[in-house]
């Protein structure tokens, strides 16, 4: 399904989208270190990725971000704790992370390809009224998130967003209000439920060849913490 667009909030609203892309002299090459900037780089303290899931008490970040190929998770968990998230394969100029720089063993050539289309990725922002999602790519991004749906509809569905146009992926009021006994088909995650699903490039569910994420070829899974 094909999302209306939204008006995106600040700051994309103050800048043309020329300004959040890398300038045609953006170095094309990488450093060594996948923290490229001030935003922490997987689980504080030394915890286990199940003990950064587990730990609802904890505030120090509001969401995690886990990068997906197909069925198989690269890398870590990457905690967030700025307002703001740039998530790109390439390094462009500003912070944020680098999925070009996890070691992947996947040698498929869709993969390969997806992977060379995410370019300057997405950008998440945490602002008042919830999540929002920018596309900075030059391709298609596909979102699934319980609170973009009628909270009676049982089946949800994948929204799709263009390039430079932006998207409110995830609302706290709507999902506290879908949070039902046992419902684990909205909750997808028994500990809160705050989960929101981003494919680069492919798109999956009803409309697609792909009825599961997991046949997709490049994704992200972003698990909020309740505020």
């Amino acid at each position: 399904m094909e999302t209306e667009l939204e008006s995106p909030p600040p700051p994309y609203s103050r800048y043309p989208m020329d300004f959040l892309k890398p300038t045609a002299g953006c170095p094309d090459a990488v450093p060594s270190s996948v923290e490229t900037g001030g935003t922490n780089y997987l689980a504080p303290g030394g915890l286990s990725d199940s003990q950064l899931l587990l730990e609802p008490g904890d505030r120090s970040h509001w969401c995690v971000v886990a990068y997906w190929e197909e069925k198989t998770r690269v890398g870590r968990l990457y905690c967030v704790q700025e307002p703001s998230l740039d998530i790109f394969y390439d390094l462009p100029q500003g912070n944020g992370f680098c999925l070009g720089q996890l070691n992947s063993d996947n040698k498929s050539q869709l993969v390969q390809k997806v992977r060379s289309k995410i370019g300057c990725g997405i950008q998440l922002t945490r602002e008042v009224d919830g999540v929002w999602v920018y596309n900075r790519s030059s391709y298609p991004i596909f979102i699934k998130s319980a609170t973009l749906d009628n909270p009676d509809s049982r089946t949800l569905l994948v929204h799709k967003v263009f390039p430079g146009f932006s998207i409110k992926a995830f609302d706290y009021e709507k999902a506290y209000s879908l949070q039902r006994p046992n419902d684990h088909e909205f909750m997808q995650q028994p500990w809160t439920g705050f989960t929101v699903q981003i494919s680069f490039v492919k798109g999956w569910g009803q409309c697609y060849t792909r009825q599961f994420i997991s046949s997709c070829p490049c994704w992200l899974e972003v698990i909020f913490n309740s505020r």
